[in-house]
């Protein structure tokens, strides 16, 4: 018995319909600007943490880490890997909250 013959071809417009049935029974979910939950919120916990001190000795380790690094390998690389990442740790909160806020 051959696969081919024994798997059928969708029927494009029962499946048409039952996405459009999936799309008005879940249209109830949908909630914009409701002032609910935030889903954010773990965000703005990081956010005094990133920008205090905990950010400044982390953004320091990344480029004591990659200061190390590129000693070790004999190049400037892993210095500027460390910087990259510091500069990451320390401005991610504002990026990702700028991303994230509705401006209306």
């Amino acid at each position: 018995m051959n696969l081919k013959s024994t798997l059928k071809q969708p029927n494009v417009p029962t499946l048409a319909v039952l996405c459009a049935v999936a799309f008005l029974l879940l249209a109830p979910d949908v909630f914009a600007g409701n002032g609910g939950n935030n889903e954010f919120g773990a965000i703005y916990t990081i956010d005094p943490l990133a920008l205090g001190t905990l950010g400044r000795i982390m953004a320091v380790t990344f480029v004591a880490v990659g200061l190390v690094g590129g000693v070790m390998r004999g190049s400037i690389m892993g210095f500027v890997v460390g910087i990259a990442a510091g500069l990451g740790v320390y401005t991610a909160p504002t990026v990702i909250d700028a991303i994230v806020t509705a401006v209306i």
